[in-house]
């Protein structure tokens, strides 16, 4: 199963394990081994290799074997053709932004992303290189249509948003960029594919952050984009071999292992989500939670049509506390740790203040102070309690 377009003959589980794994012909290892070496022997005649191509093995910013690898199966997972793999999550979304866009190009981007997007097509892209961009809550479709111009070359969207979990009709946002001759690009960084699969839904693009969910271990970094072969070798030649955001052979090595879990550790990511947003939606001292799997959510029934089996592990709370009180809160948790990023095995906490620079595009009950939550895989009874006695801490309970 070396080559993704197996993909059609198994399930999930099965490619997670098998696509890009064959056994080493050197020394018959069981597992792809780590190919450290940034070099690789040149033809008897090497005058007419082409020094930035990407399509062979010559060296490693131009790609390596355990990139290859990583490759095939993301593209595998993700049921798209072709796959990039890069050194992070905000090098895929940078390199598909500048393989992609010229000059005078107009691109709609969702109103809750990744901080990194909105500083990249909001201030980098915008002022640098003369990309008109259009900010727009694409919760609703009818949003998205009516900031199209003629020049609009690509739609990003997020679903679920960063960091209030806001829900984009992935099929409904396709239909409207081909209508229009442009292109879609999806961040399924908080869904997985395990969950969500953008390409099945019409998008043209999947971009994942692989240091979250895919990797799941929080140990390494990694990024990926799958779409159509004709332009990720654009995005190979130009953000890869150029500008030199290639992956490490040891980061893909690292992200192609935890890859094996993914569809376990999912499970157990939607499961314990589920139950701890069900908890705190029931507690007085809790202001809201957002989290698409509640029925309260807004975006529910969207997120119910297009994620399967779960709804992720992330969720966002706020308490009916001041702004010290939520610091205090979290000084008093003893399972879950207060980190960034998301995505890890352990259960992560972050606070974000009234100050965030984004708060004019979040929704009114944001903008008093929240949690972004991840919830990890330990046993959900021990993360509800641990929330319950720091709620009682603070004395919210």
């Amino acid at each position: 199963m070396s080559n993704n377009t197996d993909r059609a003959a198994y399930g999930f589980a099965t490619r997670a394990v098998h696509v890009g794994n064959e056994i080493d012909k050197d020394s018959g290892a069981i597992k792809r081994p780590i190919t450290m070496g940034n070099s690789y022997a040149l033809p008897y005649d090497p005058t007419d290799v082409n020094w930035s191509s990407a399509s062979g093995n010559l060296y490693t910013r131009n790609g390596g074997t355990n990139q290859k690898y990583l490759q095939e199966r993301i593209a595998s997972l993700e049921g798209g053709e072709d796959c990039v793999v890069l050194a992070s999550g905000v090098a895929a979304l940078s390199g598909l932004f500048f393989a992609l866009l010229n000059q005078g190009d107009h691109v709609i981007f969702s109103s809750v992303t990744y901080i990194a997007v909105y500083r990249l097509l909001n201030e980098l892209f915008n002022n640098k290189f003369g990309v008109e961009t259009t900010i727009v809550d694409t919760s609703d479709p009818a949003n998205v249509e009516a900031a199209i111009r003629p020049n609009t070359k690509l739609i990003h969207i997020e679903t679920p948003g960063n960091p209030t979990l806001t829900i984009s009709d992935i099929a409904a946002i396709a239909d409207i960029a081909h209508r229009h001759g442009a292109l879609l690009s999806v961040d399924n960084t908080f869904a997985s594919p395990f969950n969500q699969r953008p390409i099945e839904l019409g998008a043209d693009f999947a971009v994942e952050s692989l240091t979250k969910y895919i990797n799941g271990h929080g140990d390494s970094m990694g990024g990926a984009i799958v779409g159509k072969t004709e332009y990720l070798d654009q995005i190979r030649a130009q953000s890869q071999v150029n500008l030199g955001g290639a992956i490490s052979p040891f980061n893909a090595w690292l992200i192609m292992r935890g890859s094996v879990t993914l569809p376990l550790r999912m499970r157990q990511h939607n499961e314990n989500a589920m139950q701890v947003a069900r908890w705190l939606e029931a507690q007085p001292g809790v202001r809201f939670v957002a989290y698409p799997g509640l029925e309260s959510h807004r975006g529910h029934e969207v997120a119910k049509k297009q994620m399967s089996p779960g709804f992720g592990g992330v969720l966002s709370f706020g308490l009916n506390a001041d702004h010290d009180t939520h610091n205090r809160f979290v000084s008093y948790l003893k399972v879950i740790t207060s980190a960034v990023s998301l995505g890890h095995d352990e259960s992560l906490i972050v606070f974000l203040g009234e100050n965030d620079e984004r708060q004019y595009l979040y929704p009114e009950e944001f903008h008093k102070g929240f949690f972004r939550f991840s919830v990890g895989i330990e046993d959900a009874e021990d993360i509800i309690e641990d929330l319950r006695q720091a709620l009682e801490q603070v004395g919210l309970l």
